[in-house]
């Protein structure tokens, strides 16, 4: 019988092996009217209630699995997985790993077309400073000029824009993309995190300007346009001090540092800057035009650091005098000091006490917050507080104001101004860009885009208003006072030794001052030592370990220059050299924060699209199953109900016919001459279905 075919008791229909089952087996019990068929099979039914719930997964577990993202490069979608370059890898695969990326890596361990490029210039610039120092203090002069008068409305709107890019990349809809692959955990606690940024907003210009800054702007120096008596002179001057230190220069630390970030930690890229303008360059960015950028970013953070060394070197021999130390401080004094702590530096680069730096470095921000706390307490600590207070008022009432200010309508004396200070700290702000900006994309691995712009803006600004509000509260307080830290028609605020003299009138004042010392000492140090590993790094390809060689080359040319330009004119040579490199490497920032942009965009728009497809896979699953299961149980349910039955009576039909014997010649009855028994055919018919029919 072939399976579904009707039975029939026509004798021509073939028996099925076995028919010929012995009285009393399985086979011979025909089931109760009412029971489950046991024809096809011993075992027990599997059907589904149709209104019970599927038992698949229900659609909140299928959906939530499909928000998984598998990491696509967003510029290069067809390129295998990468992962970030291993800095306990040996050097030599890590050189491997960069040279699989396109990078050059040439005899010693550096990048050719970068190294010598920037060595040759650093080294012309500094012989032509000690050899015509003076011609060299006249030409720096002149181009810093220059750029105040012609472009310094572009390092304004520059640093309004980066500031722009970075709130929007905080504050919206790529402030969830993880820098690292999606549900990477932070590689630092929050704490230790916030505790770096701490660190990275405390240094030398702090402690330089601590207490001079806003000093200045209420008495010798105040910005034009702002008038008044000597109280609302201190607190507009705080305030421009908060311009000066608060956002502005962390808006351009955010901007590199995010850009690095994304490319180390997510797309895997070396810890260099042309990278992050590959979004807008592509391949480019690995010949001649990734070298310049790299050249650009090697010069501006040499120039930067030495512009901090110059100034750091200034205080230290300050406050030695203050002490007594020495007596008159002279070039020959700074330039001693100068090789002395190069000479420092270098030995914890090349004896390798990097951990002891570090344990130094965390001892020195220990010292920082004693002091901190020390004059809070010594100082008029409720008057301090109040006009930090109301200086933060004036700071957010006129931000705008403050950020766009040109000096449109101050004149020369404006512009002169706006050199000396404002477009001064943007110029040293962007040349420091690099060295920061590597800093606190390595230490941001795991960090949502909101976090880092977040931790990144607020950390370090809210550390420079303390200081500030402290030192420079304390300077206020004295002048308003007693009027002895300057009189009318007086010199200037000297601001390496405005600190010491504040410093002096509190108790236990020659105590603060030699830690004053050693602080700015040990920033120092730690500066020249991490500036020249970023600078190696740069100019090695990205290599996060690069040779021991080519770091103490840069360390000793950081010193150089610093005695360059302080031998050219001093200060005025120190920022002239800031504000001319950051020139370029302005132009950098803006196209990487485009670049940013581009690239957040097509990662955004990659996850939402793998996630929309995982979630109709889900859906379209979901529907599948359940749909499924409501059938088959449907199935189920109508075949125990109904066919069932009638299936049993064909079934107890065919056993009859079977158990009667052999049929006779197709007449229709047994060997015997008996008729075969036959299944009642009303029985059927009362159930609803068809009778057998007859042989």
């Amino acid at each position: 019988m072939t399976q579904g075919r009707e039975p029939s008791s026509s004798p021509a229909d073939p028996q099925p092996a076995g028919a010929h089952a012995a009285p009393g087996s399985a086979a011979s019990d025909a089931p109760a009217p009412g029971e489950a068929p046991t024809a096809f099979s011993d075992a027990p039914s599997t059907a589904v209630d149709p209104r019970e719930e599927p038992t698949a997964a229900s659609l909140e577990e299928r959906l939530g699995h499909a928000d998984r993202y598998d990491f696509v490069d967003p510029l290069d979608p067809d390129r295998r997985e990468v992962e970030p370059i291993d800095d306990s890898a040996s050097d030599d695969e890590i050189t491997d790993q960069l040279r699989e990326q396109g990078v050059k890596i040439g005899r010693g361990g550096v990048t050719p077309a970068v190294f010598y490029p920037a060595i040759g210039i650093v080294v012309l610039v500094t012989a032509l400073a000690m050899v015509f120092p003076d011609g060299t203090g006249a030409v720096l002069e002149s181009i810093q000029g220059w750029i105040v008068a012609d472009l310094g409305w572009f390092y304004m709107l520059t640093i309004g824009i980066l500031i722009g890019f970075a709130v929007f990349f905080g504050v919206s809809k790529y402030g969830r993309i993880r820098l690292g692959r999606d549900g990477e955990k932070p590689e630092f606690g929050l704490l230790s995190w916030f505790a770096m940024l701490f660190a990275a907003g405390m240094g030398i210009g702090l402690v330089f300007f601590g207490v001079a800054e806003p000093l200045t702007y209420m008495t010798s120096d105040p910005k034009p346009g702002t008038e008044g008596p000597p109280s609302a002179l201190a607190e507009q001057g705080l305030a421009q001090t908060f311009i000066h230190w608060g956002l502005h220069p962390w808006a351009c630390y955010a901007i590199i540092g995010l850009a690095l970030a994304y490319g180390i930690h997510r797309r895997g890229r070396p810890v260099s800057i042309r990278w992050a303008l590959e979004p807008l360059f592509g391949e480019r960015i690995k010949g001649w035009l990734g070298d310049t950028v790299d050249v650009i970013a090697v010069l501006g953070t040499l120039f930067g650091v030495a512009t901090s060394l110059g100034l750091g070197v200034q205080q230290i021999a300050a406050g030695v005098q203050s002490i007594g130390i020495i007596g008159e401080v002279n070039n020959t004094i700074l330039v001693v000091l100068i090789v002395i702590i190069t000479l420092l530096a270098t030995t914890s680069v090349v004896t390798g006490l990097g951990a002891g730096i570090k344990w130094l470095s965390n001892i020195n921000l220990s010292v920082a917050g004693l002091l901190l706390i020390s004059l809070i307490i010594m100082g008029p600590t409720v008057f301090l507080f109040r006009e930090m207070i109301q200086a933060f008022g004036l700071y957010l009432a006129n931000f705008f104001q403050m950020t766009f200010d040109t000096a449109a309508y101050t004149g020369e004396e404006g512009q002169t101004w706006a050199s000396s200070w404002t477009i001064f700290y943007w110029g040293w702000w962007i040349s420091w860009a690099p060295f920061v900006g590597v800093f606190i994309a390595r230490i941001s691995r795991g960090r949502t885009i909101r976090e880092f712009i977040a931790g990144v803006l607020l950390v370090p600004t809210m550390v420079s208003f303390v200081w500030f509000s402290v030192l420079g509260g304390i300077a206020i307080h004295r002048q308003l006072t007693q009027g002895d830290l300057w009189h009318e028609g007086g010199e200037a605020i000297v601001p390496e030794k405005a600190l010491f003299t504040v410093l002096s009138d509190l108790p236990a004042g020659p105590v603060l001052s030699v830690v004053a010392i050693l602080l700015v000492a040990i920033f120092f140090i730690t500066s020249s030592d991490s500036g020249s590993l970023v600078v190696d790094m740069l100019s090695s390809g990205g290599h996060p370990n690069p040779p021991l060689w080519s770091r103490v080359v840069w360390a000793f040319l950081e010193g150089l220059v610093a005695i360059a330009l302080l031998l050219s004119n001093g200060l005025t040579s120190l920022q002239a050299g800031s504000l001319i490199t950051a020139l370029p490497f302005s132009v950098i920032l803006l196209l990487m924060a485009f670049a940013t942009l581009k690239t957040l965009k097509l990662d955004h728009a990659m996850v939402e699209e793998q996630k929309l497809l995982h979630r109709a896979e889900a859906i379209s699953e979901h529907i599948t199953d359940s749909m499924a299961d409501r059938v088959t149980g449907h199935v189920n349910e109508q075949f125990a109900g109904e066919w069932g039955e009638v299936l049993d009576d064909r079934i107890d039909y065919r056993i009859s016919r079977t158990r009667a014997g052999r049929v006779d010649g197709g007449r229709g009855r047994t060997a015997t001459g008996e008729q075969p028994a036959v299944a009642d055919p009303d029985a059927a018919r009362k159930r609803g279905g068809k009778p057998p029919r007859k042989g």
